[in-house]
């Protein structure tokens, strides 16, 4: 009997998916609720749009979005977030029935400013097809 290769797939699976979520909403969390150290994270509204546990959960990349944008891109506040990334761990350890704690990696999210530069272009398009 051949059984299919599972983990080549590119699409997470359920587990990595609920296991995400449960991440997200005790990052989400613990930012509203634990003494965070750092005076730029206590004082930026930060939303957490992904979390992406690898297959063997282990580490998890989390995309943030800062609110309130500015000029330097949320570059100060992904450094910070790195910075605390062991406490905001143990935090999520605390809050999350895994057997491991998993690494905790930030990214910024770009995947706004791709779906509006996405719209721009389609708009221009439309724009074109009008006046042609």
């Amino acid at each position: 009997m051949v059984r299919a290769n599972i983990s080549k797939s590119r699409a997470p699976s359920q587990r990595q998916l609920r296991v995400g979520e449960v991440l997200r909403e005790a990052l989400t969390d613990t930012f509203q609720r634990a003494p965070i150290r750092d005076p730029l994270l206590a004082e930026a509204a930060i939303t957490i749009t992904e979390v992406r546990p690898s297959p063997n959960l282990k580490q998890a990349r989390i995309f943030i979005m800062p609110l309130g944008g500015g000029d330097d891109g949320g570059a100060p506040i992904l450094d910070a977030l790195r910075r605390a990334a062991p406490y905001l761990r143990g935090e999520v350890a605390r809050r999350v029935n895994l057997r491991h704690a998993p690494v905790l990696e930030f990214e910024l999210d770009h995947s706004f400013d791709e779906a509006g530069h996405i719209d721009k272009l389609l708009d221009q398009v439309a724009a074109e097809d009008e006046q042609a």
